[in-house]
């Protein structure tokens, strides 16, 4: 079983990644679309800004949730690799445990605000609100899979990783 999920997850992440290309694509010609309709034939339409829109959304969350990794977030390096694997382990701790209390309290409350939203469409798209917004859903729990797994492993004394100045680059 260990073996298939080794094979699984990167399956898995690539196809999220091909997923966030999708979105980027549709994005860049919806927004090409819009330039060329205003700026060209001077005929405004609004599907393309509410598409723009859409994609850019979906792309944030669903990227946040599936594509990023832990240690891709934003956090305070200079502070977080200061300090050893301990301290680290500590940091780990007291922000998983909030970051999964905040979800956990907000659960509820998102939950009845996108179910409640099916009633509104978008004005070009027709497309429900609901449907819309479910992707704050899967992001918040993503996150509060990927929360509960990072305390876990704190838990089991496994610190997050430390700062290389090896491994350091530009990213590209």
């Amino acid at each position: 079983m260990h073996a298939f999920i080794d094979k699984a997850g990167p399956w898995l992440r690539r196809r999220a990644e091909n997923v966030i290309v999708g979105l980027f694509a549709i994005l860049f010609v919806a927004f090409l679309v819009q330039i060329v309709f205003r700026y060209l034939l001077n005929f405004p339409i609004g599907w393309t800004s509410e598409l723009t829109i859409v994609c850019w959304l979906w792309l944030v969350l669903f990227g946040a949730a599936f594509v990023v990794r832990e240690s891709e977030e934003i956090r305070f390096d200079l502070i977080y690799y200061a300090v050893g694997d301990r301290t680290r382990r500590v940091m780990a701790l007291v922000t998983g445990f909030s970051l999964i209390g905040l979800y956990v309290v907000s659960l509820p409350a998102v939950w009845d605000y996108v179910t409640f939203m099916k009633v509104q469409k978008t004005a070009y798209l027709k497309i429900r609100f609901d449907i819309l917004y479910s992707i704050y859903v899967v992001f918040v729990l993503a996150v509060l899979a990927r929360y509960a797994w990072l305390v876990h492993q704190a838990i089991r004394g496994k610190a997050p990783a430390g700062f290389d100045a090896e491994k350091t680059g530009s990213g590209l």
